[in-house]
C-alpha cells in the first residue's frame, strides 16, 4: 500500500486509526450503520413506489406516464447530490465528520415525513408535484454526502488493514435499508392490498422510515470524531488545492461511482420499476422477490468485504468491476411479462451487484487524502449519481417503451471499463491513501 502524505497538506499526521477500544468502535459503526439505513430506506422508498406516487401526484390517463413523471422526480434528486457532496464534504474537512452526519440524517427524517403527509394533486393541484419536488431535493444534499461521508469515517475508525471489513461493514446496513424498504412495501401491499397502495398506503412505509429516524439520530449523538483539531481546515484553499492535485483519482472516482450506481438503480428501482408500471406485473410478489435480492447484497457485502482485505484490494475491485461487463446483459431476458424470468435476471445479477455495491466506495476514499478526502470523494460521487445514477431507472423504462433496452447494457459495460481504466491511472499517477 502506498500512504502518501501530500506536500500540499496543512495537517500534521493523522493519529493512528483502530486505537479506539473495542466497545466503543462497535457502538460508533452502529450509529454509523444505522444511519445509512435510514438514508436508504428513505431514499429508495421513493423509487419502488413510483408507480404508486406518479399518479397521486402526476395524474395522466396513461399509467407509464405517471410513472415515467415519478422517476423524473426520483432522477432529480441526484441532480443537487453533487452542490450536497461539495457543500457538506467541504464543511466535513473544515469542523469535522461528526456534525455533518448527524445534519445528513436530520434533513433526510424531515424530508420524509414531509412526502408522508404532503396532499395529492387533486387536494392542491400543481403545489403538489413542486412540493414533493422541494422534498427530493433536500433528500438529495443529504444523500450527496452521507454514503461518501460514512465510508471514509469508517476506514478512519477501523484499523489499517481492515479497509474491506469497514466497506463490507457500511454496505451491509446500506443494503440493509434497501432490503427494509422492500420488506415494509411488500409487508404494507400484503396486508391492505394493492388497490389501497394505488390510494393511501404507499404513505405506510414513508412514515415507517420517519420514525427510525429518531432512534438513529440519537445514536449518532455519541460518534466520535476521526478528524483532530490540528487536521481541520481552517480555510477552504487547501482543500480545493488538494481535490485539484488529485483530479485524476477525482475523474477515477465519478467512474468507479457512476459504473456501479447505473447497475444499482437499475437493478434495484428500474428493472422492478419496468415490471410493475409497463409489464403490469403483481407489485406484491415484485416487492417479495426485490426483497429477496435485498437478502443476496446483505450477505454479499459481508463476504466481499472480507475476501477484499485478503486479496488486496484492488485486485478485488478490478476483478468485480470487469465481470459487470458481460454480467450487464442478464437485464434483457427480461423482454416481457413474465415473473420467473424477472426473478432470475433480478437474484442472478444481484449477486454480482453485491460485490461491487460493497466496494465502490471504499475504493472511491483510497484515491483521495485525508485533508481534503470529504471533499473530493463528496465531489465525485455527487456527480457520478447525478449523471448515471439518478437516470438509470427513468432510461430503462424510456428505452424499453422504444424498444432499445439493448443499449443500457451496452452504455453500463462502457461505463465499467472506462473506471478501471482511470483506476489504474489514478493509483500509478498519485498512489494510494487507504487500503492496497
Amino acid at each position: 500500500m502506498t500512504d502518501t502524505q501530500d506536500p500540499t497538506a496543512n495537517s500534521v499526521e493523522a493519529p493512528p486509526r483502530g486505537k479506539a477500544s473495542p466497545p466503543s468502535t462497535r457502538r460508533a459503526m452502529l450509529g454509523l450503520g444505522l444511519g445509512n439505513t435510514l438514508e436508504w430506506y428513505d431514499w429508495m422508498i421513493f423509487g419502488l413506489l413510483a408507480a404508486f406516487i406518479g399518479p397521486q401526484f402526476f395524474p395522466s390517463q396513461d399509467p407509464v406516464s405517471s410513472t415515467l413523471d415519478a422517476l423524473a422526480v426520483f432522477a432529480v434528486g441526484f441532480c443537487v447530490r453533487p452542490l450536497g457532496g461539495v457543500l457538506l464534504g467541504n464543511v466535513a474537512d473544515r469542523i469535522g465528520r461528526r456534525r455533518v452526519m448527524l445534519w445528513s440524517v436530520g434533513i433526510m427524517a424531515a424530508t420524509t415525513s414531509s412526502i408522508a403527509l404532503l396532499p395529492s394533486y387533486h387536494s392542491i393541484g400543481v403545489w403538489a408535484g413542486i412540493l414533493l419536488l422541494a422534498c427530493r431535493l433536500l433528500q438529495g444534499l443529504s444523500t450527496g454526502i452521507e454514503a461518501p461521508l460514512s465510508t471514509a469515517y469508517a476506514v478512519e475508525l477501523m484499523p489499517a488493514g481492515h479497509e474491506g471489513r469497514a466497506a463490507g461493514y457500511i454496505s451491509f446496513f446500506q443494503n440493509f435499508g434497501i432490503l427494509l424498504a422492500s420488506l415494509v412495501s411488500f409487508a404494507t401491499s400484503y396486508i391492505i392490498g394493492g388497490d389501497a397502495m394505488s390510494t393511501w398506503g404507499w404513505r405506510v412505509p414513508m412514515l415507517a422510515g420517519a420514525a427510525m429516524s429518531f432512534f438513529v439520530l440519537y445514536l449518532r449523538r455519541a460518534l466520535p470524531e476521526t478528524l483532530s483539531e490540528e487536521e481541520k481546515t481552517e480555510r477552504t484553499s487547501g482543500t480545493w488545492e488538494g481535490v485539484r492535485r488529485h483530479w485524476l483519482g477525482l475523474a477515477a472516482i465519478i467512474f468507479v461511482v457512476g459504473a456501479a450506481q447505473a447497475y444499482n438503480y437499475a437493478w434495484n428501482v428500474g428493472l422492478p420499476s419496468l415490471a410493475r408500471g409497463t409489464y403490469g406485473e403483481n407489485p406484491t410478489t415484485i416487492f417479495a422477490i426485490t426483497s429477496i435480492l435485498g437478502v443476496i447484497m446483505l450477505v454479499g457485502s459481508i463476504i466481499t468485504g472480507r475476501i477484499a482485505d485478503r486479496v488486496r484490494l484492488s485486485r478485488a475491485f478490478v476483478a468485480t468491476r470487469l465481470a459487470v461487463v458481460p454480467g450487464i446483459f442478464l437485464m434483457l431476458w427480461y423482454a416481457g411479462p413474465g415473473l420467473r424470468t424477472f426473478t432470475v435476471v433480478l437474484l442472478l445479477g444481484g449477486v454480482l451487484l453485491a460485490a461491487n455495491m460493497t466496494l465502490y466506495n471504499v475504493v472511491s476514499t483510497s484515491l483521495m487524502p485525508k485533508y481534503c478526502r470529504a471533499t473530493g470523494t463528496g465531489l465525485g460521487y455527487g456527480v457520478a449519481v447525478a449523471a448515471f445514477g439518478g437516470t438509470a431507472s427513468y432510461l430503462i423504462v424510456w428505452l424499453q417503451s422504444r424498444n432499445l433496452l439493448w443499449t443500457f447494457p451496452v452504455y453500463t459495460a462502457v461505463l465499467s471499463v472506462i473506471s478501471v481504466v482511470l483506476y489504474v491511472a489514478a493509483r500509478r499517477h498519485s498512489g494510494t491513501f487507504a487500503g492496497e
